[in-house]
């Protein structure tokens, strides 16, 4: 396992303890159905872009992310006492909207198919 870093495998725990976080603990009425669908931490481990996928309408998808924001502090200390790290990362939410794009690449494609004369 040459070229596989240790930030890489504090990646994959990241997103799996933040998924079950998220999903299971918040009780924030304002958090959509979301899923953590990457983490990309720093090579020094102080910082973490964690890339939330959100199912809903824009609304939904601010006030979501807006949530987590504000849930920063408690999501830290949870994952402080559940993963043996130095530090806890800063944690950064970004929207991921790849989701939404697929889907709505798939429809353009399917419906550019049916238009085609035969």
């Amino acid at each position: 396992m040459a070229g596989y870093k240790r930030a890489d495998r504090v990646n994959v725990l990241l997103q799996r303890e933040l998924g079950t976080i998220i999903s299971e603990e918040l009780g924030d009425p304002r958090i959509a159905f979301s899923t953590v669908t990457a983490v990309e931490i720093t090579d020094d481990l102080r910082s973490a872009k964690v890339h939330v996928s959100v199912l809903g309408d824009d609304d939904q998808i601010a006030s979501t992310m807006k949530a987590l924001d504000e849930a920063k502090p408690y999501l830290r200390h949870e994952l402080g006492s559940r993963v043996d790290l130095r530090f806890v990362p800063q944690l950064h939410f970004i929207s991921d909207r790849s989701a939404e794009r697929s889907a709505r690449i798939s429809t353009l494609l399917r419906e550019a198919k049916e238009r085609k004369p035969r």
